[in-house]
């Protein structure tokens, strides 16, 4: 008795059990999302805390901040053999002696600009009569109509009558008396200290905390990883360290950057003839630490300065270049130099923060809104119930390449995505961002539409947002074809390169490769994209869509003269019928391989399954990434004989068949 499905089960079983080790990788069930309501109840909180009680959070905002900028100077001290007495209130002291000389010159400055502002009145009347008088052609007209308009009315108005009686006089005005009675000198006394109290005790409040912070930072290093990270020593200890680093390298090398700035304007502004050109410097040295509006302003009082004190044009001309001049020095050689603006914030987080902490604090939050964002940002990246405080203020991408081509290929926008692909091609060779970037993003798109996330038109607008960009980078596909003529050149020149990387690809001069898509319009992006790198290893490459696979197309393909069939394929459910594909390609072009691309990022099974995988099918290759495709289409291996099935004989009936015969050999004999 014949048995016919044997071979069929085993054959089946061999396949299921190769695509079991290629299976994609299916993540769990997603946990229930933990809300956040807590989370932003407690930010709302701890934000209206702040405000109301901001006399005494902001001395101790102030005092953390100088505590991060002194303590590298502290620990140099400590490392070359000053005991930490000496070394705390030595640096503390110095500190507070620059800064209180950095606010007496700056008062003093103030005062003399103050003093002197009366005599730059009449240049600056002059300045504004000039302007006005130099108005467009239109009102220069406007106020010649209306002077003639003023000389006929006056010339038709009719002379006053002559009055007949004496005019009565005028009527007398009370004259206001202002009552001053002397105050006693403790009385005055008391008006003069009263203003200065409070930024006084705040300055020795602050002062005190900042040396008390530095004799106990690693007590309190220790009580706060007790406090808050005790079972995760690891985290905390790398959130405190990162904290420090940057807060304390920003303040330093902001303060370095100031100066550069500051001391060369000031020394420019004098040459020039501005008046306190020492004050405008220090301004600048400390305005600069306010984000964006700080080098404004920082600007904008001396060329006000320069627009009174002088009457002609040129000096506030020569002002603005002199500024100009150094933002650009500033801004593109001396910032990236020292530190190259590493904050870890965007751009927009800065001026977000800026506004919120000087609605908090004020002016004074408006200098500190840097550095306490910095701190916040950290606090997210390692804290993860604050982790959307790092996606809000981060400047790291908050999605992996594929996951933003993905999305912008869901969106219908080729445009984008055409400009984030060059963006990554001026690093990466086309081949590389198919293989890396994105393949990756159309799996993801197949995942979401095995799991019925992803209907079919939005699959079909995907794929057709996707040819596109394979259209746009056409242009780029053409430079790199040339590259790779000229760097096969070089190499047979230089001879074999033992240090070939994942994408050092074989030239494809003389092959014929179709790629054809399995099931789906997504696999025949794919099978474009391997088309497309194919042609420009100088391989004549064409693709196919899914379609041609049909029993009733598939008769109509022309694989006369290929050297290779590539099947490029996205979904594993492909792989329970290719074994049918691949059986009638090899019938239609028994001289060329045919082969199988199945896509896959990670998860890719060992040698030993996928030599099974191979054997069950019956193909000549099978591949999961674009390198290995490209070199299994352009290999100048042999195909494979295709093996047919024939029927298995029962186990006995070869015996029973001889002994049948025998026994009727016997009886003809007789």
């Amino acid at each position: 008795m014949l048995k016919f499905s044997r071979g069929i089960d085993q054959d089946r079983a061999a396949t299921a059990g190769g695509l079991h080790q290629i299976a994609f990788a299916r993540g769990p069930a997603a946990a229930a999302q933990p809300s956040r309501l807590p989370t932003l109840v407690a930010t709302a909180a701890t934000v209206a805390v702040l405000y109301f009680a901001r006399d005494v959070f902001l001395p101790l905002a102030i005092a953390i901040l100088l505590t991060f900028a002194l303590a590298p100077l502290v620990s140099r001290l400590r490392r070359v053999g000053c005991p930490r007495s000496v070394a705390v209130i030595g640096t503390v002291t110095t500190a507070f002696l620059f800064l209180s000389a950095f606010g007496v010159v700056i008062a003093m400055q103030v005062s003399e600009v103050a003093q002197n502002l009366p005599t730059y009145q009449y240049n600056i009347v002059e300045k504004v009569r000039t302007l006005k008088e130099t108005g467009s052609e239109s009102q220069i007209l406007e106020r010649i109509g209306r002077v003639i308009e003023r000389i006929s009315t006056e010339i038709s108005r009719p002379e006053p009558e002559m009055r007949a009686s004496p005019e009565p006089a005028p009527e007398t005005k009370p004259l206001l008396v202002e009552i001053f009675s002397p105050q006693r000198p403790v009385e005055t006394l008391k008006n003069i200290i009263n203003p200065l109290l409070g930024p006084l005790a705040t300055t020795g409040l602050v002062i005190v905390v900042v040396i008390f912070m530095l004799f106990e930072r690693e007590e309190l290093r220790d009580r706060f990883i007790r406090l808050v990270g005790y079972g995760d020593l690891h985290r905390t200890t790398e959130a405190l360290q990162d904290a420090g680093a940057r807060v304390g390298r920003y303040l330093l090398m902001q303060l370095v950057v100031n100066i550069t700035y500051g001391i060369p304007l000031a020394i420019g502004l004098s040459l020039l003839g501005i008046p306190n050109a020492v004050l405008w410097g220090m301004l600048a040295i400390v305005l600069r630490f306010v984000p964006y509006i700080g080098p404004v302003i920082a600007a904008a009082l001396p060329l006000f300065l320069a627009f009174a004190a002088a009457p002609g044009w040129s000096l506030l001309v020569w002002t603005a270049a002199l500024f100009i001049v150094l933002e650009l020095l500033s801004n593109n050689v001396v910032e990236p130099w020292l530190y190259g603006s590493r904050t870890g914030l965007s751009p927009l987080a800065i001026i977000v923060a800026a506004i919120f902490w000087a609605w908090l604090w004020g002016p004074v939050g408006l200098v500190l809104s840097t550095p306490l964002t910095v701190c916040l940002v950290v606090l997210g990246r390692h804290v993860p119930q604050f982790e959307f405080l790092e996606i809000l203020l981060g400047n790291e991408p908050v999605l992996d390449p594929k996951e933003r081509l993905y999305q912008r290929l869901l969106a219908g926008d080729p445009d984008e995505a055409t400009d984030n692909a060059e963006d990554m091609l001026e690093e990466k060779y086309l081949v590389e961002f198919y293989d890396t970037v994105a393949i990756p993003a159309l799996l993801l798109a197949e995942r979401d539409r095995a799991r019925g996330a992803l209907t079919n038109a939005q699959a079909a607008q995907i794929a057709q947002s996707a040819n596109t960009l394979i259209a746009n980078l056409e242009e780029i596909a053409g430079e790199e074809e040339g590259e790779e003529e000229k760097g096969a050149e070089a190499q047979e020149s230089d001879g074999d390169d033992d240090d070939a990387d994942e994408y050092d690809l074989p030239p494809g001069d003389g092959k014929s490769v179709l790629c054809v898509g399995g099931r789906s319009d997504l696999d025949d992006v794919t099978a474009s994209m391997l088309a497309q790198t194919l042609w420009i290893q100088g391989a004549d490459a064409a693709h196919a869509g899914h379609e041609v696979l049909k029993a009733g197309n598939i008769k109509a393909l022309k694989l006369e003269g290929r050297n290779a069939v590539v099947l490029s394929v996205l979904d594993r459910d492909f792989m329970r019928h290719a074994k049918f594909t691949v059986r009638r390609l090899k019938r239609m072009a028994p001289a060329a391989r045919v082969g199988i691309v199945l896509w896959q990022e990670d998860g890719r099974p060992g040698t030993t399954e996928r030599d099974q995988l191979i054997e069950s099918l019956q193909a000549d290759f099978m591949v999961f990434g674009m390198g290995d495709a490209v070199r299994e289409a352009l290999s100048d291996e042999l195909p494979r004989s295709l093996k047919l099935a024939h029927p298995k004989i029962a186990p006995g009936y070869a015996m029973r068949r001889s002994k049948r015969a025998d026994r009727e050999s016997t009886v003809k004999a007789d």
